[in-house]
């Protein structure tokens, strides 16, 4: 009737499914909120309205993915990576770089964010110059990470 390891089991099975799908959904954000900013950033810069909207969508849709990517971890915790070799030392020499500048990027898009909405447009070009590059592999290098972890070496 009533067998609470099963029941238990069948719910975690339940659980890993559905932060699977929001890991697989956070990931797909990242990439497309890299390339609207990649494909729209010089138009923007001739019209402000335009330019101030789309960088608080990227700053919204990314917000959104860090959220995502915390609540995932919370309930999955760390997931090993299963490559052999010399793949190895390739994917966590990428994680490293990766999650280094990802604590160094979010304070760096807070600063650039609020230059750029007081009106501090020299101060505001003078870190987005950092920030964007950076911001940049932060997000193509989670993408090629997650590849790595969830896609090709299963």
């Amino acid at each position: 009737m009533f067998d609470r390891r099963r029941d238990w089991r069948l719910n975690a099975i339940h659980i890993r499914h559905r932060v699977f799908i929001l890991a697989e959904a956070r990931e797909r954000g990242d990439t497309l909120s890299g390339s609207v900013s990649r494909r729209h950033l010089r138009p923007f810069e001739q019209n402000l309205a335009a330019f101030i909207i789309a960088r608080l969508a990227i700053f919204a849709t990314s917000s959104l993915f860090l959220v995502s990517y915390l609540y995932y971890h919370y309930h999955v915790g760390s997931v090993h990576f299963r490559g052999t070799g010399w793949t190895r030392p390739l994917y966590f020499s990428i994680l490293i770089s990766h999650t280094t500048l990802a604590v160094v990027i979010v304070p760096m898009i807070l600063i650039t964010l609020t230059r750029g909405l007081r009106e501090q447009f020299d101060k505001h070009r003078a870190i987005a110059r950092w920030t964007f590059p950076l911001w940049l592999y932060v997000s193509i290098t989670g993408v090629i990470v997650y590849l790595m972890l969830y896609q090709i070496f299963v």
